[in-house]
């Protein structure tokens, strides 16, 4: 067992003796640790990644109003079980604060949940499922009185990526911009920028309000009880301030695209309306206490924004020379955009579809 976990471990208020510490799971932000006790329970024991979350203090205040929110909300339901619906991180044994330090990394332990299951594959089925435990998250949330903050700024903000790709465009560091492929994709990313910036001028017009949203909205950030029931949200770093556009886009940008993220083969990517309209039910049948007439017309326009998003990211990031995004080959963050662009035209010509489907639920 590695003593330098295990003195970590000691910071926090668990109960029983730490028997064995061992890696948990594929996360690709922060290092993620199952402890396991001789007591009732094991424990989660993750090193938050400072270069994403330069905020700390803020990323626990958030994560503690969310569940403290949930844990009033499922009390006051009179639920059973709720330690297995809702996450619970423990408090350092000095500080009281829901994380450690020794001011060169930052640790966290919340409670196991026992006997829990979470899923990669995404069906009709889980789509829905992932509609309702996301719209649900929001719901209980939509009267959360504590103030947050953004974990991480401007994460969504596509005002801000428009002017990336300009400043990247106008830099060409790489001297990408030679390519007549390149410069025809900028053409036509500016040429829909304005329609695609509906989210923030709609808010700065005040008919847009943000929510408290998880913004990292995939499959397999729910837990499953073995009975196939859901149980609760996880990963909630990115929980923040947004637009509802955040969880549904975000979500059908990669459970409904039909091909890779980065697909070669663009006769390969498309946009499954099958996994669309499921997630849409299940979305509405938990979201729709709170939604406003124009979140809940603007949904088709979520689902178009993420792939334009991203097109955008990925093609800055090919122009200034590959400095963000990792890649595999020298012309992966062009493939990238290719496929994103097909994935945005693919979900633009279903938005009518999209629209009568809403509007039948």
């Amino acid at each position: 067992m590695d003593e330098k976990l295990n003195r970590i471990v000691g910071h926090f208020a668990i109960t029983g003796r730490v028997t064995d510490i061992h890696p948990l799971g594929n996360g690709l932000i922060n290092d993620t640790f199952l402890v396991v006790t001789d007591g009732p329970d094991n424990y989660v024991l993750q090193r938050i990644n400072q270069s994403i979350f330069q905020d700390v203090d803020l990323l626990q205040h958030n994560i503690d109003c969310v569940t403290r929110h949930i844990r009033q909300k499922l009390e006051a339901a009179g639920e059973t079980d709720i330690d297995r619906k809702v996450l619970h991180f423990l408090p350092e044994r000095e500080t009281g604060k829901s994380y450690w330090t020794d001011g060169k990394e930052w640790w966290r332990v919340s409670v196991f949940i026992r006997d829990a299951l979470t899923f990669e594959t995404v069906t009709p089925e889980y789509a829905g499922y992932a509609g309702v435990a996301f719209g649900r998250f929001e719901a209980m949330l939509a009267d959360l009185p504590d103030k947050l903050g953004e974990t991480i700024p401007d994460f969504h903000n596509m005002e801000l990526r428009a002017r990336q790709l300009r400043e990247a465009v106008a830099a060409d560091a790489a001297g990408r911009m030679a390519d007549s492929e390149v410069r025809g994709l900028v053409e036509e990313i500016f040429a829909l920028e304005e329609e695609m910036c509906r989210g923030e001028r709609l808010f700065r017009e005040g008919v847009l309000p943000k929510r408290i949203c998880h913004c990292d909205t995939k499959v397999n950030n729910m837990m499953f009880d073995r009975d196939g029931s859901i149980l609760c949200v996880i990963d909630l770093d990115t929980v923040m301030p947004a637009f509802v556009f955040s969880d549904f886009g975000d979500f059908l940008r990669t459970a409904a695209n039909t091909g890779a993220e980065d697909d070669p083969d663009l006769d390969r990517v498309g946009f499954n309306m099958e996994i669309i309209k499921s997630f849409a039910k299940g979305y509405l049948s938990s979201a729709g206490v709170f939604l406003t007439p124009v979140e809940r017309e603007n949904l088709p326009f979520a689902a178009t924004l993420f792939p334009y998003m991203q097109t955008v990211r990925f093609l800055a990031d090919y122009i200034n020379g590959d400095t963000y995004y990792k890649i595999r080959y020298p012309e992966h963050n062009l493939v990238r955009t290719r496929a994103q662009w097909k994935l945005f035209c693919s979900a633009r010509e279903k938005v009518p579809e999209m629209e009568l489907y809403l509007q039948s639920l």
